[in-house]
């Protein structure tokens, strides 16, 4: 086991490609301060192994688990390290992750290294990230084959194709669901459980924890709510502010959700 304070130095050693990409740059942003934690570290795509040797280095106290759809030979790979272990199966296979979790339990990090495809990408992430600790990192390598339609990835249709990419975009709107004021809101499952999403080149990181600060600008959801309570409670005069924010602004926004919903199915963005 090589001993180094520099994961890019590390990977230098092995030659995995994650130096080549750019990521372990990005990488030792987040790990050097917890490197020395005891941690559970999930790799979804093993390959040639180089990089769960690096992570095994590095993590030097931590479980680092790797799985891939191929069978891998774990001597030839020089995998028979006590903190390394490697499991087969598939990354959107439901019934082998929850066999993975039900061994393990929660992920500190999950790093997505896998197929690359869109359809593997995101089932993962529906599949795991429920399982990460909070204050935990999930992360997508790759991100490029968003942009490939050999990948399941819209290179035409950037904004609003059904992409992988897109999908990790949305995830934005979870850091401030509670902002939305829109009073027919649907509550999405990640609402409350993400406090970061960022993007690097070809690179997704989504932290997760408890995210539920309430609004300053809307009450459940409705603008209007919120005004009315508040002029009405500082200022008093309930009917004016009732007509106002219950009736004329609720109004307003009802046509503004009509005019949104025509313009999308005109525009068949579904």
């Amino acid at each position: 086991m090589i001993v180094t304070k520099n994961l890019t130095s590390i990977a230098e050693i092995y030659k995995t490609d994650k130096l080549e990409h750019g990521y372990t740059a990005v990488y030792e942003k987040y790990f050097e301060n917890i490197r020395d934690h005891k941690l559970q570290i999930l790799e979804i795509g093993i390959a040639d192994g180089k990089s769960l040797l690096m992570w095994s280095d590095y993590f030097k106290n931590s479980n680092i688990i790797g799985i891939d759809i191929h069978k891998i030979d774990i001597k030839e790979k020089k995998l028979d390290r006590n903190n390394i272990k490697v499991h087969q199966g598939s990354q959107s296979d439901e019934k082998f992750i929850n066999e993975l979790i039900n061994q393990y339990g929660n992920f500190n990090i999950i790093i997505d290294d896998g197929s690359h495809l869109k359809k593997d990408v995101i089932k993962s992430f529906n599949l795991l990230f429920p399982h990460l600790n909070n204050n935990g990192l999930y992360i997508v390598e790759d991100m490029q084959t968003a942009y490939n339609h050999f990948f399941g990835g819209n290179p035409f249709d950037l904004k609003y194709s059904n992409s992988h990419m897109n999908f990790f975009k949305h995830l934005t709107d979870r850091l401030n669901y509670q902002e939305i004021a829109n009073p027919f809101y649907i509550s999405n499952k990640y609402d409350a459980k993400i406090t970061n999403v960022s993007f690097y080149h070809n690179l997704v990181f989504v932290r997760k924890g408890v995210n539920d600060k309430l609004s300053k600008e809307v009450l459940n959801h409705s603008y209007e709510d919120m005004k009315f309570k508040e002029k009405s409670s500082r200022l008093g005069k309930k009917t004016r502010y009732y007509l106002k924010y219950k009736v004329f602004y609720k109004i307003y926004t009802f046509l503004f959700m009509i005019f949104n919903i025509l313009k999308r199915l005109l525009l068949l963005r579904f």
